[in-house]
């Protein structure tokens, strides 16, 4: 969707909240995301949601998952409700269902392919400031009562490195060689052996999403936005997404050990936690190479440059077998 055809749906699905605003777009990529405001006047980030992405259970059911971790103490963007008391509104015009969520302050951690600003004792810091709030979300998940119907996609090891992987086929990315593509099957085959030996392995709801971008920092504090490709999945992906962008990083492992300890400080990990951390982040690298495929024209650069790093993190994971 173009972004001007973008801000015209946005106007569209302002008037379901008896809102005339002139939202700003602020990215255009699974979702169209806007910065607006309010029924009350305070501001708001509206979603026009992509179709077939999410269904309205689901979209329905992160929501309700959003004001149930707010109530358990956490701080999390929360739906405002339509004119008509709905969390979810239809946007004819666009094809899309647009729902809106409250702001929340502060600038993102960081971006991919930027290097970490702020020193390294800084950058530990605001790791193990993130891996604390994982375990405040994975522990109010555990503890909320889910309603009936509550629908969220999950990320089993069949959708990670199954035949027919959630994010797509990465071995099949279109700018791979042959003998690439075997380098990636041999960590894939590799990295299916770390999951079937999870034998107790800790699983539930995760954000499975929290890149620099979507990690909000204030005054020390950081709090979780973007909440769209939440799953019940594996709690140590998790922290293997959130170690994604640090993977060429040089001091990516104090960067590891430092979101593992604000992690472990509120609640277990297993005592392998290190490595599972490394085999979990060339997950992340593994579909993100999948993502790519049919979002990009087979020639454009981003389908190269996620398979170069998806290569990088594989081989950076399997050299000291080599």
């Amino acid at each position: 969707m173009k972004d001007s055809q973008a801000l015209h749906h946005a106007l569209m699905a302002m008037r379901h909240w008896g809102v005339e605003d002139q939202p700003r777009l602020i990215k255009n990529r699974e979702n169209a995301v806007f910065e607006t405001r309010a029924p009350d006047g305070r501001r708001a980030a509206l979603r026009l949601h992509r179709p077939g992405y999410q269904s309205d259970a689901s979209i329905r059911s992160e929501l309700w998952w959003a004001e149930a971790l707010v109530a358990a103490g956490m701080s999390v963007p929360v739906p405002v409700r339509t004119v008509s008391g709905e969390v979810l509104a239809a946007v004819p015009e666009a094809g899309r269902m647009a729902s809106l969520v409250t702001w929340v302050d502060g600038a993102p951690m960081g971006e991919g392919d930027v290097p970490l600003a702020g020193t390294p004792a800084q950058q530990e810091a605001v790791h193990a400031a993130l891996g604390a709030e994982l375990a405040r979300l994975h522990l109010a998940s555990d503890a909320a009562d889910l309603p009936e119907g509550f629908e969220r996609p999950v990320l089993d090891i069949e959708a990670l490195l199954g035949d027919s992987p959630a994010w797509g086929r990465f071995w099949e990315n279109p700018s791979l060689s042959g003998p690439e593509i075997e380098v990636l099957q041999v960590a894939r085959a590799g990295l299916v052996e770390v999951l079937k030996a999870m034998t107790a392995a800790d699983f539930g709801l995760i954000h499975a999403d929290a890149l620099r971008e979507n990690v909000m920092v204030a005054d020390g504090q950081v709090t979780l936005i973007d909440f769209d490709d939440g799953v019940f999945g594996y709690r140590m992906y998790e922290l293997g997404v959130a170690m994604s962008q640090n993977w060429d990083q040089p001091n990516r492992r104090a960067l590891g050990a430092a979101l593992l300890r604000g992690y472990g400080q509120l609640r277990a990990l297993p005592g392998n936690a290190e490595a599972l951390l490394e085999a979990f982040t060339v997950m992340r690298g593994l579909a993100s190479c999948g993502w790519v495929i049919g979002r990009y024209a087979p020639e454009d650069p981003v389908v190269r440059a996620y398979a170069e790093r998806a290569l990088g993190m594989a081989r950076q994971w399997m050299a000291p077998a080599e």
